[in-house]
């Protein structure tokens, strides 16, 4: 069972929704893996969020035993890995790891942009990938025509694609025959020096930090010191064993094989993901390539409701960030919000999974700020700084210009949404690169400044294609642009949870939304309170929340009209120092709605 021509190590890929962790649960389910009153749908989803959502947010592994048609038994190790373009950085580490693809295409739908983006990863890492026709359940389903678009649009052979339906089981067994003939077993040395690569890592309350290794050659087992080639550190390995999808000791894992081990680590921190592990003592000189680190690309701040729950919120992100090494925070404080943390992630729906957990896991109530990109800052001294907040804008008597990050993202999209698509992608400062026909459908190439992409495109993208549309982006660099500070000061005061970076031609717009927007949301005081947007000290736009009026001279029944007078002016006098003085209390879900606008 240990030799390698009998292992396959493969992933699962696809565009969201189009069926990888069904698939993955046919595949455990026809080979036995689980017994039949143990199965559930979506196995290999543990999270409460991603049964909830139905997506897959972690990529998850396990080892499957399977009994060919030629007599030979085989050992598979499945990656099942995200669709959405957020959680990319996990379908790119699980690439590493295995040795082919299983491209998974909705009959129905056909090619879509995170199909493209996730191919072109599997290509980049050398996979051998069989096309998986999914759905051909449904009276929809093309897939004569869906073949065709994937040797046109993607540039792969579709003659021998596989057509399942994942949800009745039918042809599923093709699969499994596909995948012992069709993928390559993986290459390794069981002789040669321990070498392994990290994968992923994650905190378990019991164990520990659990570690997912590929091994690449030689043996690991238990009680061996171990060496990390990047920190140096040096652990005693106290468990292997391998995912089925519940963890299972095993005496040792050889060459091509997939599993975890746990080595009395401590914090996940101490793993790096794509080091190299061999032994401490005669262990290999070359270390693997690895891959690149995660980069945050959305950053925005997190403020407990309560600002007494900070202790339990810096609580709540340290447990997190265990199991989230694409994660990053750290503590900043806001004159409106108080205390919290300045979050980093790689997406919206990263940011949403993230502060839905917070609140749902830990009971935490939050106000989260505008989310921000990272800004470049030429300073005239020729420096350069990177801005994640846009509160920490320095003064732009010294500042040369700023650059924006910009990505380049494709759209797929039935013909008669096109206009709407062109439209929205126009406003949003887009530049057009290409655009082509896939079939009925035509695929748009745009290069989008970030910041204008992170907030609601997504959204509205679904709202102008009824939900027709695809979308994917990558990161291209950065690119000079107008851009400026927008501050927001309420009653005088400026609320750096509202402060904004916008292009200087659509500041006065934008301005004038957030300040209308704010005085439906700002509930009236006993005086009046104004509210600015500002750019470098210079109101652009403003609106004035009216103040309640009492009838002071409601008692006066008759007498000089002097003494109304009197009354009046005293209580002019009154709000005007109430207004100087005065606290306005503005409420948390303005903070979020204030930002919600369709400019």
């Amino acid at each position: 069972m240990n030799r390698l021509s009998n292992i396959r190590n493969f992933t699962i890929i696809a565009h969201i929704d189009h069926g990888k962790s069904t698939l993955a649960d046919r595949l455990i389910q026809m080979t036995g893996t689980v017994a039949q009153r143990d199965m559930q749908d979506q196995l290999l989803d543990t999270m409460e969020i991603e049964r909830e959502r139905g997506i897959t947010i972690k990529a998850n592994s396990v080892r499957i035993e399977y009994r060919a048609r030629d007599g030979k038994d085989y050992l598979l190790n499945l990656i099942d890995t995200p669709g959405h373009v957020d959680f990319g950085y996990e379908v790119s580490r699980s690439m590493c790891a295995v040795e082919g693809s299983l491209l998974v295409v909705d009959s129905t739908q056909g090619v879509e942009a995170q199909t493209l983006a996730n191919v072109y990863q599997a290509i980049d890492a050398d996979h051998e990938i069989v096309p998986v026709l999914n759905k051909i359940d449904l009276p929809a389903s093309e897939p004569e025509a869906v073949c065709s678009q994937i040797e046109d649009v993607i540039g792969i052979d579709a003659s021998d694609a596989i057509l399942v339906s994942a949800k009745t089981g039918d042809g599923v067994d093709d699969v499994l025959e596909a995948i012992v003939q069709r993928l390559p077993p993986p290459s390794g040395d069981l002789e040669a020096p321990l070498k392994a690569m990290l994968v992923d890592s994650w905190y378990d309350s019991f164990l520990g930090v659990v570690v997912l290794v590929r091994i690449v050659d030689g043996v690991l087992r238990k009680s061996q010191r171990i060496r990390m080639m990047d920190s140096g550190a040096v652990y005693p390995v106290d468990r292997v064993g391998v995912f089925t999808p519940d963890m299972e000791t095993v005496d040792s894992l050889g060459a091509g094989e997939l599993g975890f081990m746990t080595a009395s680590i401590k914090q996940v921190r101490d793993t790096r993901i794509g080091d190299t592990i061999t032994l401490e003592k005669g262990g290999t000189r070359e270390a693997l390539p690895g891959f690149q680190r995660s980069q945050p690309v959305v950053f925005c701040g997190l403020f407990p409701v309560d600002n007494a729950a900070f202790p339990d919120l810096r609580e709540a992100l340290e447990k997190l960030a265990l199991n989230d090494a694409s994660f990053t925070y750290s503590i900043e404080s806001s004159a409106a919000l108080g205390f919290g943390f300045r979050c980093g992630f790689l997406g919206l729906l990263h940011l949403e999974v993230v502060r839905d957990r917070l609140e749902r896991e830990f009971g935490i109530d939050l106000v989260t700020t505008a989310p921000s990109v990272i800004y470049r800052v030429c300073m005239a001294d020729g420096a350069v700084m990177n801005m994640h907040n846009p509160a920490d804008m320095p003064d732009m008597s010294s500042v040369s210009h700023l650059e924006e990050p910009w990505v380049r993202a494709t759209i797929l999209v039935p013909d008669p949404f096109l206009g709407d698509v062109l439209g929205l992608c126009q406003d949003r400062r887009g530049v057009q690169v290409d655009l082509t026909y896939a079939g009925s459908r035509a695929m748009v190439v745009y290069d989008l400044p970030l910041n204008e992409v992170v907030f609601d495109f997504y959204d509205r993208l679904k709202s102008a294609t009824r939900g027709y549309a695809s979308f994917d982006y990558q990161m291209t660099g950065y690119r000079e642009g107008k851009l400026v500070r927008m501050q927001m000061r309420v009653n005088e005061e400026p609320v750096d949870a509202l402060t904004v970076m916008v292009h200087r031609d659509r500041a006065e717009a934008r301005g004038r939304a957030m300040c209308e927007k704010l005085k439906l949301l700002i509930p009236r005081h006993m005086f009046r309170i104004p509210i600015q947007a500002a750019i470098d000290g210079r109101i652009i736009a403003r609106e004035t929340v009216s103040a309640f009026r009492k009838d002071v001279t409601a008692k006066c029944y008759g007498g000089d009209v002097t003494r109304k007078r009197k009354l009046l002016e005293k209580q002019k006098a009154g709000k005007k120092r109430m207004r100087r003085f005065g606290k306005v209390d503005i409420p948390h879900d303005a903070f979020v709605n204030v930002l919600r606008m369709d400019l």
